[in-house]
């Protein structure tokens, strides 16, 4: 198993409940880490997790689409990839929203979202008597 991240991909966005969030939008950032078996794989791209269609799935949920509170957010970016990607084992999303409208001061505001392949393999029942 090997992992590949995409960190800091930067978006303007128009998510949240205020209105001024939806109108002027803010920036966005996204951070992706994927856990794929690296073993045997051929040096092709199609036998791969594809970077790009990564990058433009994000880039579609958080440039276009718009939700109200960003951990809807990651977790849609989050099944999205899954299904996209077959080759994923494991994912990990933050959605970081570092000028989220708070009263004070804070360095940053994320939600962050796993998601993990079942397999799609039954288990073997060995040993178990055949009904």
């Amino acid at each position: 198993m090997g992992k590949v991240a995409l960190i800091g991909l930067e978006f303007h966005g128009r998510h949240g409940v205020f209105a001024e969030e939806t109108r002027l939008g803010a920036r966005f950032v996204v951070d992706v880490e994927m856990e794929f078996v690296f073993a045997n794989i051929p040096d092709r791209v199609t036998e791969t997790v594809d970077y790009s269609a990564v990058y433009a799935s994000v880039q579609d949920e958080v440039a276009v689409r718009r939700y109200y509170l960003i951990e809807v957010l990651a977790n849609t970016i989050a099944e999205r990839l899954m299904h996209e990607q077959p080759r994923l084992e494991r994912l990990n999303v933050r959605v970081h929203k570092p000028h989220a409208p708070l009263p004070g001061v804070f360095r940053d505001v994320y939600a962050e979202v796993s998601r993990e392949r079942i397999s799609r393999e039954r288990p073997s029942n060995a040993g178990d008597p055949t009904p």
